[in-house]
């Protein structure tokens, strides 16, 4: 049976072969009108991405069924609940990484939220993939930082991230996730993505302070497996036209 983390696993194991180097766009439904939702597939169709994470720190609308409704109307892509608490889960989807915060140490963002998510799971027939989700330090406060009152990992403290990683690895995350944050001034540095996936056995998201089409090359030549751009486009729904 072919799945959305199979396909990541494959990515992993050959990436200059059959698979791939991946990359995901991710919409924040606070900052999608949904009345202008055709501009935006049209861009994420003609863009590489190959995945579409869907989600926020702090969702504050109700859009998120009628938003993936839509992009799946027009677009084939796969789409991935990328949720900051159960208010942000849609059976419409296709996934969901169920994110347990592991480089913070409150206790809603390690296992509280997950607890009051199940409910809402048994009932969709989304895929679950176990993702332990880290934060790094990004030279600025971030949503994430804010809204989960937890502080990111020292960039210069290599050993401990990779530390927290194998961690996560051990507890049984199927994927690590190395976030500097939406907006972030820094993105997470070349030296900790190859160091986390040189030493991991599982797949490696990374995103967060991606600004140009060179970063995100340069962070899939790291050991990245999964690159996340979100802001950039955001901003520039014409950012892969211009670096294509």
């Amino acid at each position: 049976m072919s799945t959305i983390y199979n396909q990541i696993l494959k990515a992993k194991a050959d990436p200059e072969g059959s698979g791939k180097k991946l990359l995901a766009i991710l919409l924040d439904p606070d900052k999608i009108d949904l009345d202008n939702i055709q501009k935006l597939i049209e861009k994420i169709n003609l863009s590489p991405a190959t995945h579409i994470f869907v989600g926020g720190s702090h969702v504050k609308n109700n859009i998120l069924d009628g938003l993936v409704s839509e992009i799946k109307k027009k677009c084939n892509l796969p789409i991935v609940l990328f949720p900051g608490n159960p208010s942000q889960i849609s059976d419409k989807a296709d996934a969901i990484l169920f994110l347990s915060l592991i480089s913070g140490r409150n206790s809603d963002y390690l296992i509280e939220h997950q607890v009051n998510a199940v409910p809402i799971l048994n009932k969709t027939n989304l895929e679950i993939i176990p993702t332990g989700y880290i934060l790094i330090e990004s030279g600025a406060e971030t949503a994430v930082e804010r809204v989960s009152k937890t502080k990111p990992l020292s960039r210069n403290n290599l050993e401990y991230i990779l530390q927290t990683a194998q961690a996560g690895e051990m507890l049984g995350k199927k994927l690590i996730y190395l976030e500097a944050g939406s907006g972030a001034k820094l993105s997470v540095s070349k030296e900790i993505i190859t160091l986390v996936s040189q030493n991991i056995n599982i797949p490696l998201i990374v995103g967060g302070g991606i600004t140009d089409f060179s970063d995100i090359e340069k962070t899939h030549n790291a050991g990245a497996d999964l690159v996340v751009i979100g802001t950039a486009f955001e901003n520039n729904l014409n950012f892969f036209n211009q670096n294509l």
